[in-house]
């Protein structure tokens, strides 16, 4: 009763727990997988940063020295991207990575939940970000960020056309980081789902198809080894762009 049928059943949203109480007529509250999931990486990424805390030992652990690795890394995201005098955004950054990474590294725990596998999640992080992006945009520049849509050197005559294009690429940031996300945790775990499927009978079949079933199975988990890695380079992908949007709406190129 604990197996799932469809490769798309995993990413369903579930209600857990439901409360209806008498607040303005009757109000229905319920904790869904989801919104487990979500506060079960919030306390994930508290327990890491206190495990890695090193202020009472001499000689770093290696979940201190795994966290100041990663700090290392974002900070010179931010300085590359951004550039050094605009490390303020460092701190969001940094959460945000940390968030998307364990979300992500969540969802490979078996019968576990990919918060990051919901559209209402990724489009919504990505829609919060284009509209930061643009109102830090229009706060620094006032009417001159939209300057930014018109491409400089550009043929006068062309500027009719080119306008419509940047901006429907502009705005194309809001779905585009996303579904980017979106999409690659979705194909890696219906991919491992539909893989399973296939394996685990084998093993059931009888002892020489068992024994045969050694080498898919050890393919399955060089694949899961990959969609750890790919739980990490979407996260940091992400806050690349993340990083890169937040250049342009500084500096408008």
């Amino acid at each position: 009763m604990f197996l799932l049928f469809s490769p798309l059943e995993q990413f369903e949203v579930t209600s857990l727990v439901s409360v209806q109480l008498p607040v303005l007529g009757y109000m229905n509250f319920s904790l869904t997988n989801l919104g487990l999931y979500t506060i079960i990486t919030v306390y994930l990424v508290l327990a890491f940063h206190f495990m890695a805390s090193n202020n009472k030992q001499l000689i770093p652990s290696r979940w201190s020295i795994s966290l100041e690795s990663g700090f290392a890394s974002l900070h010179s995201l931010v300085k590359s991207q951004i550039g050094a005098a605009h490390e303020v955004y460092l701190p969001f950054i940094y959460s945000l990575f940390f968030f998307i990474l364990f979300a992500n590294l969540n969802g490979n725990v078996p019968y576990g939940f990919t918060v990051t596998t919901s559209m209402i999640v990724a489009l919504g992080l990505s829609v919060m970000i284009f509209l930061g992006v643009t109102i830090l945009g229009l706060s620094i520049h006032k009417f001159h960020f939209f300057s930014y849509f018109v491409p400089s050197g550009a043929p006068a005559a062309l500027v009719p056309l080119l306008v419509p294009i940047e901006i429907i690429s502009y705005l194309a940031r809001a779905v585009s980081l996303g579904v980017r996300l979106f999409a690659n945790m979705v194909s890696g775990h219906s991919l491992l789902k539909i893989l399973s499927g296939f394996i685990a009978p084998m093993f059931t079949k009888g002892p020489l198809v068992a024994v045969l079933a050694v080498i898919p199975f050890s393919i399955f988990i060089g694949i899961v080894a990959l969609e750890v890695a790919v739980s990490f380079i979407q996260a940091y992908v992400f806050c690349i762009l993340t990083a890169s949007y937040i250049k342009d709406a500084i500096y408008l190129h």
